[in-house]
C-alpha cells in the first residue's frame, strides 16, 4: 500500500459534438485506410489520412475533425487552436465499427494546448505515458477510451477547468517510475490531475493496478498531486489499487478536492478508498479533500478504507455519508483526527474515533458489485444533510443514478 511514496511525474509528451447551428465552421475527415493528405478533407469521400495533416490544419473556432471509425494511426494527434465557449472545436468519430485508435510509444497520443475542445469517440493506447494529455483549459472529454498507458487522462499543472467525462479508462497498468529503494515508484493512473479546478465525472476506470518494487503493487484511479478544487464525482472504479491518492510538493498544494457519489469495488488482494496526508509527509500536507456519499467495497484482508497519516487534522480531511466495507483498516487517523459523520463502516479494525451518526455494520449491500442497499441497511436515513458545497456544487447533489438528495439521505452513492 502507498502511504509513504512520492508521486514522479512522467516525461513531458490529452464530448459529444456540439449541435451544427454551434458549430457553423468546416468539418474534416481523416481515414487512416482510404484517406490521402493531398485531398481536400472536407468530405467522407475525399478525406485526409494522417494525424501530421490535422496537426497541420489551421483550425478556427467552431471547425471539426471527424475520424473514421476502424482506423489506426501510430503518432501524436496535437490539438492547439483555440476555440470558444461559443464555437467550441470538435473532435469526434463517424462511421461504423470500433473507435478511431491512436496508439505508439514515441509520444503521447492525444496533446490538447488549446482551448475550449470537445473531444469523444477516440481511444488512445499503449502510448508513451498519457493516452490524453490535456494542458489547455475549457476542454471537454467525453466518451473516450484509455488503456494500456502509464495514465489514461493526465490533466497537466497548466490545465484547468476541464472535464472529463462519461469514458471509460481501463488496464492503465504501466509503471513510469520502478525500481529498488527510493519510495518513489509511480504509475498506473487512471486519470493524474496536476491542474486545477477540473471535473472528473461519470466515468469507469478500472485495472489501474500495477506490480512495484517499492510497494508490491501500485495505482490509482485517480491520482491528484498538486491540483486544487477538482471534483471527481458519479465515477465507478474497479479493481484498482487505490480509487484515490493526494499529494504535494512542498511549496504546491492539493487542496480543496471533492470526491463525491463514486463506487469503488475490487477483487483484488490489495486495495483503499483515500490515502491523504498531514504536514509531517514528503508530500503534505493536503488540505481541505471532502469525501462524501461514496461506496466502497473492499473485501481483501490487506485492504484500507481511508488513510489520513502524518499529522491528520479536519482541516485535512472531511468525511461525510460514506459506507465502507472492507477486510481490513476501515480507517486511520492520527494527530488532530479527521472530520467524519454520518457513515456506516465495516472491516476488522479500525484506529479513528467514529463522528455523529456514524456505526460500524453490514451496510447490507445488495452484492459485491452492486452497491445499493438491501431494505433494513443501516445506512438508510443515516447520512446528515449537506449544503450543495459539499458535492462542488449544486448540480452535482444527486446520486449516482441523478436522484435528489433529500433533507436526510442515506449514507453511501445510492439513494432508495
Amino acid at each position: 500500500m502507498r502511504l509513504l511514496s512520492v508521486a514522479v511525474l512522467g516525461p513531458m509528451m490529452l464530448a459529444p459534438a456540439v449541435p451544427s447551428e454551434a458549430q457553423a465552421g468546416t468539418t474534416y475527415y481523416v481515414d487512416s485506410r482510404a484517406g490521402d493528405d493531398s485531398a481536400a478533407g472536407t468530405s467522407a469521400t475525399t478525406p485526409w489520412k494522417s494525424l501530421d495533416q490535422v496537426n497541420a490544419a489551421d483550425l478556427k473556432p467552431g471547425d471539426a475533425v471527424s475520424f473514421k471509425r476502424g482506423s489506426t494511426w501510430s503518432g501524436s494527434l496535437v490539438l492547439a487552436a483555440k476555440g470558444t465557449a461559443a464555437k467550441p472545436i470538435v473532435v469526434q468519430a463517424y462511421g461504423k465499427g470500433p473507435s478511431p485508435r491512436i496508439g505508439g510509444r514515441d509520444a503521447n497520443c492525444v496533446v490538447v494546448t488549446g482551448n475550449h475542445w470537445r473531444i469523444s469517440g477516440l481511444r488512445a493506447s499503449g502510448c508513451q505515458w498519457a493516452g490524453f494529455e490535456v494542458g489547455g483549459d475549457y476542454n471537454t472529454l467525453a466518451g473516450v477510451i484509455a488503456d494500456g498507458n502509464i495514465t489514461g487522462v493526465w490533466v497537466t499543472p497548466s490545465g484547468a477547468r476541464n472535464t472529463v467525462r462519461d469514458s471509460k479508462m481501463h488496464d492503465n497498468n504501466r509503471m513510469s517510475v520502478n525500481d529498488e529503494g527510493g519510495d518513489n515508484d509511480s504509475g498506473a493512473f487512471g486519470v493524474l490531475l496536476n491542474g486545477d479546478d477540473n471535473l472528473v465525472t461519470g466515468n469507469t476506470i478500472t485495472g489501474s493496478y500495477a506490480a512495484s518494487k517499492d510497494y508490491t503493487t501500485d495505482g490509482a484511479a485517480v491520482e491528484v498531486y498538486n491540483g486544487d478544487r477538482n471534483r471527481v464525482t458519479h465515477n465507478v472504479a474497479r479493481d484498482n489499487e487505490t480509487f484515490a491518492e493526494l499529494g504535494a510538493l512542498k511549496g504546491k498544494t492539493a487542496t480543496g478536492n471533492v470526491f463525491a457519489h463514486n463506487v469503488v469495488t475490487s477483487k483484488r488482494k490489495r486495495g483503499s478508498f483515500l490515502i491523504t496526508r498531514g504536514a509531517g509527509h514528503v508530500v503534505g500536507p493536503v488540505k481541505g479533500t471532502v469525501a462524501v456519499h461514496n461506496s466502497v467495497y473492499l473485501p481483501a484482508r490487506d485492504t484500507i478504507g481511508w488513510s489520513c497519516h502524518d499529522g491528520c487534522a479536519p482541516e485535512i480531511l472531511k468525511l461525510r455519508n460514506n459506507v465502507i466495507s472492507v477486510g481490513g483498516l476501515m480507517g486511520f487517523e492520527d494527530g488532530k483526527g479527521a472530520d467524519e459523520a454520518g457513515s456506516v463502516y465495516k472491516g476488522r479494525t479500525k484506529k479513528f474515533t467514529l463522528g455523529p451518526k456514524s456505526v460500524i455494520a453490514d451496510p447490507g449491500f445488495v452484492s459485491a458489485t452492486d452497491l445499493r442497499l438491501r431494505p433494513g441497511s443501516p445506512a438508510l436515513g443515516r447520512g446528515v444533510s449537506l449544503g450543495p458545497t459539499w458535492y462542488g456544487g449544486a448540480s452535482l447533489a444527486k446520486d449516482l443514478k441523478g436522484k435528489s438528495l433529500p433533507s436526510a439521505p442515506d449514507a453511501g452513492a445510492y439513494q432508495h
